[in-house]
């Protein structure tokens, strides 16, 4: 089982989390920000991936911090759990619709992190969740899971469903880019051998 737990402590944030990529898609989530959890829940139940994170941080400015550091301890937990890499698809993709709205997410488990963001949101907040730190959360992952990640909202006219859209696309390409391919036991999906920076 490919699993880990990362605990992160900081003056403003303190976060644990536990991810099992070979789950059934169970979690827990205890962040004091409602709508991350929601969208966590998103890449746990699409990416059938066991999810646990708790975090505590200072909500009394913002959820700023606390949002980022959650996507630097994923990105963490995410990178020990896959571990060398060997005999899997490397590449995930999905395109994901909810009602008017259409996400694509592709990922490449490269070794460099690198991130083209394309997310318009019709508003600058879903309920109380400024829309903006989702890019810090996604920043947040790619530059410590060292992944390459290409996220593009193509349509939507409701924020919460193209939020909703890209985080269960990323999931769903998460899911496929970790899954085992039968033909390559044993081997780095990589003409350099490797796939770390």
């Amino acid at each position: 089982m490919r699993q880990a737990e990362i605990t992160r402590n900081t003056l403003e944030t303190q976060i644990t989390v536990r991810i099992n990529l070979d789950g059934t898609g169970c979690s827990h989530f205890e962040t004091g920000v409602p709508f991350l959890d929601h969208m966590m829940d998103q890449i746990s139940r699409h990416g059938l991936i066991d999810l646990d994170i708790v975090a505590k941080g200072d909500l009394h400015i913002d959820a700023h911090h606390t949002v980022e550091d959650i996507g630097i301890t994923l990105g963490q937990a995410f990178a020990k759990a896959i571990g060398d890499k060997k005999g899997i698809r490397r590449y995930g993709h999905a395109y994901v619709p909810l009602d008017e709205a259409l996400s694509r997410v592709v990922i490449d488990l490269s070794g460099r992190p690198g991130l083209t963001y394309n997310l318009p949101f019709t508003r600058a907040s879903i309920g109380q969740f400024d829309v903006d730190l989702f890019s810090e959360f996604f920043h947040g992952f790619v530059n410590h899971s060292m992944v390459t990640l290409h996220i593009d909202n193509l349509r939507g006219e409701n924020s919460h469903h193209q939020a909703e859209t890209v985080f269960k696309a990323f999931g769903r390409a998460l899911r496929m880019a970790c899954e085992y391919d039968d033909r390559m036991v044993g081997i780095t999906p990589s003409t350099k051998g490797t796939l770390t920076a």
